[in-house]
């Protein structure tokens, strides 16, 4: 069937201000796409503009700024045709030491904004039977590393909330896909272990049995991603970027992409390894909280 010539597919990204969102805009911008680029400051991303971009300032913890963003983009272009759903950052800490409030903020990013923002762009996306929905989520939807607990939930989410979307869109023609990075070279780690800092000194630490977790969980993440395995089986935001533009242009593109061979062997041990093998191989990775003495 003939794309119609109203059907738009103009590509909003959110979460354009660094790492996997700046590349992804970049990309697709510098490879004939019409792309509006989000952050929560315009200022931010700038340069984007340079390359094509169109910017518009999005909080997806803000509901006028997200009804805002898409607004603007079904003034200028009939509908959003593409949803790049990216905005999100890592929570670590051990479960009992993350304040409530912190993990409400967590969800309220990785989840919640990313939900709303698929309610927003729908109706036009169903009213022109055409539309992509791409979800960041990560390898860490498919596994769990201790001290990581909430920003895996997170990433949990986003799966199911992917597959039941998935099946109830795609009778209008929407398609909604799932992209699983694995470790990646962007600023990841540090916010990972400044959230296990600030967990830790936030008064949650259960009197301080999980201190020495939590530092070593941040010093074992800093290796892993700075010159360990995860680093030598990483990659970098534009390889995510290039995997993205792949799948919005496919006619059928698949449920779920991973990216990075550390995301292929790591989900590929979690299903083999079961549950116990795989806490005996985290063993082996991480420390375990012990009582002090």
């Amino acid at each position: 069937m003939a794309t119609p010539p109203t059907q738009s597919k103009a590509v909003l990204v959110t979460g354009c201000s660094s790492g996997i969102g700046r590349a992804t805009a970049k990309h697709l911008a510098q490879h004939g796409w019409t792309v509006y680029a989000s952050a929560r400051r315009r200022e931010a991303i700038a340069d984007l503009e340079a390359v094509g971009c169109r910017l518009l300032a999005l909080d997806v913890t803000d509901e006028a700024s997200m009804v805002a963003a898409v607004a603007a983009v079904e003034a200028e272009a009939g509908a959003v045709g593409v949803l790049v759903n990216n905005a999100g950052y890592s929570q670590s800490g051990a479960i009992e030491t993350v304040p409530m409030d912190e993990v409400r903020r967590q969800f309220e990013t990785n989840v919640f904004g990313l939900g709303r923002m698929c309610q927003l762009v729908l109706p036009a996306m169903r009213a022109q039977r055409w539309g992509r929905i791409v979800n960041l989520s990560s390898m860490g939807g498919r596994l769990v590393f201790p001290g990581g607990g909430y920003y895996h939930a997170a990433k949990y989410a986003v799966e199911a909330l992917s597959d039941a979307l998935r099946f109830e869109v795609a009778g209008f023609g929407v398609r909604v896909v799932v992209v699983e990075p694995g470790a990646i070279r962007t600023r990841f780690a540090q916010a990972a272990t400044t959230a296990l800092d600030t967990a830790t000194a936030a008064g949650g630490d259960a009197g301080g049995v999980y201190h020495d977790f939590n530092t070593r969980v941040a010093s074992a993440t800093r290796n892993a991603y700075e010159r360990g395995v995860l680093a030598r089986l990483g990659g970098d935001p534009e390889d995510v970027a290039r995997v993205i533009a792949q799948a919005i242009a496919a006619r059928r593109p698949r449920p779920r992409y991973k990216v990075t061979p550390s995301a292929h062997v790591l989900v590929a041990q979690r299903r083999a390894l079961g549950d116990r093998l795989w806490d005996r191989f985290l063993a082996t990775q991480f420390p375990r909280p012990r009582p002090t003495r």
